[in-house]
């Protein structure tokens, strides 16, 4: 099982918790602490000088060096291209042609929202796919997940196996059952890797139902502050541990950076 963790996001700040990681540095010590809990990925939000939302790759490189000198290889860095109100479809692609990635994350409704995007978009996509990136694409529904079903059919998307990542609640609507976890489920195809994370306290659960379906999980800051009665949590380490504990639980191991790479390019 894949254990990714989302420090930060693009909308938290330091008064929504104090061990929030802006900086390179934070976010240096939070991936090392992360991965001694045992997380095998870092999901990567990178801050401008006034602490805003950046997919500056000026504002990128800091952070991906003071991890990689913290770490290593023993975490896979993924970048996200979110918009978050600040960004255009082409700025963000811009942004991941000149970063070229380990992996990055791609929300389906931002970048391929319809059939003009998907012409614009995809060739991008494809472009960074070959060059060895490995995407992972957002989806806030089922219903978005069919609709990228249908991409692939059309040939829309890189070929073969796909990283794909099931939201469960938002910012204004905490996740409360697995009902939408099981409808994404419902539609995946076998050939793909999924990936769930889900808003509020009731992220730890969700995460062993998770486990028990086969799936991968992605805890942290960007999404919940809180262990499963509601109590707040010291630091994403602790988020970690949970999800952990519950894979453990599941009957399942849980990956290292290197277990990650190989399955998610098929090897």
């Amino acid at each position: 099982m894949l254990i990714a963790v989302a420090p930060n996001g693009a909308r938290r700040r330091r008064s929504d918790h104090a061990a929030l990681p802006i900086t390179p540095h934070e976010l240096a010590r939070t991936a090392r602490s992360c991965l001694e809990a045992g997380a095998c990925m870092l999901h990567l939000h990178v801050r401008n000088a006034m602490e805003q939302h950046s997919l500056e790759p000026e504002d990128y490189r800091p952070a991906l060096a003071a991890i990689r000198a913290e770490v290593g290889d023993d975490l896979l860095v993924q970048v996200t291209s979110e918009a978050a109100r600040v960004y255009q479809p082409d700025q963000q692609l811009r942004s991941l042609l000149a970063l070229q990635p380990e992996s990055a994350s791609l929300a389906l409704r931002e970048l391929l929202p319809d059939a003009e995007a998907v012409e614009k978009s995809a060739p991008v996509l494809k472009r960074l796919a070959e060059a060895g990136t490995l995407l992972q694409y957002i989806l806030y529904s089922p219903a978005e997940l069919q609709r990228f079903n249908q991409l692939m059919l059309d040939g829309a998307l890189p070929k073969g196996q796909q990283f794909l990542l099931f939201v469960l609640g938002s910012f204004d609507k905490a996740a409360t059952d697995h009902q939408t976890l099981a409808a994404f489920v419902a539609h995946t195809s076998p050939e793909h890797s999924w990936m769930c994370c889900a808003f509020g306290p009731a992220e730890t659960t969700i995460m062993g139902e998770v486990a028990r379906l086969g799936g991968h999980a992605r805890v942290g800051f960007e999404n919940n502050l809180q262990a499963p009665d509601g109590s707040v949590v010291a630091n994403n380490a602790t988020l970690v541990r949970l999800a952990v504990e519950q894979a453990k639980a599941a009957g399942r191991t849980t990956a290292t950076a290197a277990d990650a790479r190989r399955h998610l390019r098929g090897n």
